[in-house]
């Protein structure tokens, strides 16, 4: 996913598609005892895509915390 997809997406949106991603991830290492990925950088994308999206809803969190104190 590109930074401009993940920005668009709610914090619920970005929760449900982090679970979603770990549990293809692990269907993926569990398959790749039988066989190979047809392309072996599917789970690197996937971790990055995950990391990405955590660091987007850190972010939100943080500019919230941040305007809260502002106003008391």
């Amino acid at each position: 996913m590109k930074k401009h997809e993940i920005a668009a997406l709610s914090p619920e949106e970005m929760k449900r598609q982090i679970g979603e991603m770990k549990q293809r991830i692990a269907d993926i290492k569990f398959n790749l005892a039988f066989e190979p990925p047809q392309n072996p950088m599917i789970i690197r994308n996937m971790r990055r895509d995950i990391a990405r999206m955590k660091t987007a809803l850190n972010q939100q969190k943080a500019k919230a915390q941040k305007s809260q104190s502002e106003k008391n």
